[in-house]
């Protein structure tokens, strides 16, 4: 009986198939589990047949239905492996598959494809180009050099013409896998002996002798990082079922110097748009630290549980669940770790205050001192002065500095200010309850006395943590090489934190890196939602300058956003679930799917409807996992982190975005409000850019300012 292999370019294109169409593939694939080889080339609703003037001579193609067929790579050497290679509309599949060459790489021994007629009809117009250009990427590097890397004599010749790394990354989608990767790691400044120990001998397998002639099972056994090889009906029903790379770990060779590198002098700062890569940076990174020895302790930390309970899932995956390495590794937010560093020691766990009853404390302190102050400004000032520079007696408020608040309180004032602060303080300890940066200004005494835990901290969507979240990260490991790996992206700051590093000892001066890079939305949704920032200046990640989305960019393409505006909510409601059914129709899982605003009121509508039309759907509050099928709705906070193929962003409205009731009053602190129109402009830009390949934004009367006046069409 003949085995199948899927490679990944399939998985890409099943992925977004429609479901009759998956259903067609699935009974194709099917009859490789029952027939004989001869049986196949003889059925006849299989139909399997070359392809004319193939520069292959092993590509077939198979029937699906009447209008999609299958491609495949028959063997021709005796083997009885079939791979399957692409799923596309049936007079496509000629085409396609008459311009692609499977090689196998003479390095890594792996399989891999190239558009062979694109590469032969470019490079003498790129020759041309090269001969005027003042330098070449690959200039020099020897012919030996490359061709110790997998270079072939075809791609080294179109090698030779390249003129930098976006012509080189253009130029991408036509090369062979392996040896695409070893230029890439080249243009990123890898010497050739680091890009053989990083791409060429990992792939190569360890028997491999002089001679790449290899039959065509070989080579696919060799090139597991990019073929799915099925041995029964079982595992193909299993891998058809499952949605295609719901969690990628892959590095660019940029991104792989930053996690991998052997040691670092002290902090590291990693910023980057969304969809750059940071988190996925972070992870290796802590591979990378627990492979160093064997009793290195790892904490990973993030803001939400969401995102910690993620970040868990991610990494057992990444270490192949090796039980011993994610034992050494703690995986929890800042404030979890601050809460149990605080009952540990005092014996028992601190009771948490929330928002609305920490806005009454304020209220109450108001009302009793007579203060000319609104409750407002107290908590603001409790939480971006007193907390942030862990201020605990009036002498040392006196002389703070208030860089960043916009109102001008004079000494005399602060010794006024300073009652309603330890009045506050007094009202919780009576109620025995704290604040969530309370109990971290509390956690980093602790550990400033008890000492380190942790041998490394790689923090993740560090923008929005607080100054005293950082003291608690800072006391979690000793200051010294590799004692802090930040990852985060100033434009997502959608909490109310700023802060300058250098002041709380943590300096990433010549250790910082940008990814401009986007691996996860089409530059059409990138570009439209960049537009959300374009008016406006972001703070970077220390407290130091400015941060700029400039250079960031997308190698993806697909649709463009819609933006559309509705006469009422019902009607906007409605056409979500027009929306979202077309989606599905499309082949789009309802998991694959987020629909958020900004309210639960308008969410909680929303899902009736979708409910109503038959539509599965989920809270991401609830935690779902992976396996339950339900289109995701979430506020727009809640989706900080996550990504979909889709994205419906419902309510964005002149009311809804700003927000008044979290925008500060101008005469109250005008660079307050500055801060949190800001901050209400990185809302939006999170929910959107969750999105990979299709975006949908509603709004019922005034659209907010916010959006960008750029409609589809």
């Amino acid at each position: 009986m003949p085995q199948l292999a899927f490679a990944n370019s399939f998985w890409e294109s099943f992925d977004v198939l429609e479901k009759p169409v998956k259903a067609g593939v699935r009974k194709a694939m099917g009859k490789f589990q029952l027939l004989t080889v001869a049986e196949l080339h003889a059925d006849k609703g299989l139909h399997l047949e070359s392809v004319d003037k193939a520069r292959d001579p092993r590509m077939r193609t198979i029937r699906i239905n009447d209008f999609w067929r299958g491609v495949v790579l028959a063997p021709d050497d005796g083997s009885d492996v079939f791979l399957l290679v692409n799923v596309v509309p049936h007079d496509d599949a000629y085409t396609w598959a008459a311009k692609r060459l499977y090689t196998t790489n003479t390095a890594t021994r792996g399989l891999e494809v190239r558009n062979v007629v694109a590469i032969e009809q470019l490079t003498p117009a790129l020759e041309k180009a090269a001969a005027s250009a003042p330098s070449l990427l690959f200039a020099h590097y020897s012919d030996k050099a490359l061709r110790d890397l997998g270079i072939d004599e075809q791609v080294l010749r179109a090698v030779r013409t390249v003129i930098d790394k976006p012509q080189l990354e253009a130029f991408g989608t036509l090369l062979p896998e392996d040896q695409f990767e070893a230029l890439q790691y080249l243009a990123e400044g890898f010497s050739p002996d680091e890009v053989y120990r990083d791409v060429v001998a990992v792939r190569r397998p360890a028997d491999a002798g002089p001679d790449p002639d290899e039959s065509l099972a070989v080579v696919i056994a060799n090139t597991a990082s990019r073929i799915t090889l099925v041995t029964g009906p079982d595992e193909l029903t299993d891998a058809l079922e499952k949605p295609f790379a719901a969690w990628r770990v892959f590095l660019h060779p940029s991104q792989r110097r930053i996690a991998y590198r052997v040691s670092y002098a002290g902090p590291v700062q990693v910023t980057g748009g969304p969809g750059t890569g940071k988190t996925v940076v972070a992870l290796h990174r802590v591979k990378h630290l627990l492979s160093r020895t064997p009793e290195t302790r790892v904490l990973l930390t993030t803001y939400t549980n969401a995102l910690a309970a993620t970040l868990r899932e991610s990494l057992s995956l990444l270490l192949d669940g090796d039980e011993e390495q994610l034992a050494r590794v703690d995986v929890t937010t800042v404030n979890a770790y601050a809460h149990r560093t605080v009952t540990e020691a005092d014996g028992r766990s601190p009771s948490l205050i929330g928002d609305r009853d920490e806005r009454q404390a304020w209220e109450r302190v108001v009302k009793k001192l007579s203060l000319p102050w609104s409750e407002r400004f107290l908590a603001q000032e409790y939480r971006h002065v007193i907390l942030a520079q862990d201020i605990r007696d009036l002498d040392t408020y006196r002389t703070a500095l208030r860089r960043g608040r916009g109102s001008a309180v004079s000494t005399a004032r602060r010794e006024e200010l300073w009652p309603a602060v330890e009045l506050f303080e007094s009202i919780l300890r009576e109620r025995g309850v704290s604040t969530h940066l309370q109990v971290c200004a509390r956690a980093a005494r602790l550990l400033e006395q008890a000492g380190p835990g942790y041998d490394h901290v790689v923090v993740d969507e560090a923008q929005d943590l607080h100054p005293a979240q950082w003291r608690v990260l800072r006391g979690a490991a000793a200051a010294g090489s590799d004692d802090l790996f930040l990852t985060g992206d100033p434009h997502q700051r959608i909490y109310d934190s700023k802060v300058s590093l250098g002041s709380l000892g943590i300096s990433v001066a010549g250790r910082s890196s940008r990814l401009r890079i986007n691996y996860r939305s089409t530059a059409e949704i990138l570009d439209w939602s960049t537009g959300i920032l374009t008016p406006v200046a972001v703070d970077d990640l220390g407290g130091q300058g400015t941060d700029s989305l400039a250079g960031y960019r997308s190698l993806l393409h697909g649709r463009s956003p819609r933006a559309e505006a509705h006469g009422s909510e019902s009607d906007e409601v409605a056409a979500l679930v027009e929306r979202v059914e077309e989606w599905i129709e499309q082949g789009i899982r309802p998991s694959e799917i987020g629909v958020c605003a900004r309210f639960n009121l308008l969410l909680d509508k929303a899902a009736e409807k979708l409910r109503a039309a038959g539509i599965p759907v989920v809270k991401v509050r609830d935690n779902p996992g992976p396996e339950s099928d339900g289109v995701r709705l979430a506020t727009m906070h809640a989706m900080k982190g996550l990504e979909f193929r889709c994205v419906a962003v419902l309510g964005t409205t002149s009311t809804a975005l700003p927000f008044a009731r979290e925008v500060t009053p101008v005469a109250l602190d005008p660079i307050q409000r500055a801060s949190d129109l800001l901050r209400e402009r990185c809302l939006l830009f999170v929910a959107c850019t969750r999105a990979r390949e299709a975006l949908h934004v509603s709004w019922t009367g005034v659209p907010s300012e916010f959006v960008p006046r750029v409609t589809d069409r």
